[in-house]
């Protein structure tokens, strides 16, 4: 199993996170389309992840796809990990915090913009720090 900067047992992450962030971050939940407080959310500064602070998407890179989640045509570099997912008889790329390992979304190769990706990031998956 790879080894994280941040580690933590179930137990911390449980009593750190909202039961729906667990469910989400630490148990590769996924929130209900159009749900999540960051879906239409497009102010200036740089999204972290919801569980370990790591910065993970410049609000630049953000765009609205029309899928229900909040939506990124690139990550800062070196900050998520790409993870073949074979859940739910599909193949995707699942992509984690590459700080503490904590499930962030999937990655697809259907963005509209110059990077064609589209990283579809759950709300409870991350926090949201606006630019002074």
């Amino acid at each position: 199993m790879k080894k994280y900067n941040i580690e933590k047992t179930e137990e911390e992450w449980k009593q750190e996170l909202s039961e729906e962030q667990y469910k989400v971050l630490r148990q590769k939940g996924t929130e209900a389309p159009n749900s999540g407080k960051y879906n239409l959310h497009f102010d200036n500064g740089e999204y972290q992840c919801a569980a370990c602070k790591a910065k993970l998407f410049e609000s630049n890179s953000k765009f609205e796809s029309g899928c229900g989640w909040p939506s990124f045509d690139n990550a800062i570099e070196g900050t998520v990990e790409h993870v073949q997912d074979k859940t739910f008889g599909m193949i995707r790329t699942e992509i984690l915090c590459a700080n503490c390992g904590s499930h962030l979304g999937h990655v697809f190769d259907d963005g509209p913009t110059p990077t064609g990706q589209r990283f579809c990031v759950n709300s409870a998956s991350i926090a949201f720090n606006k630019n002074s």
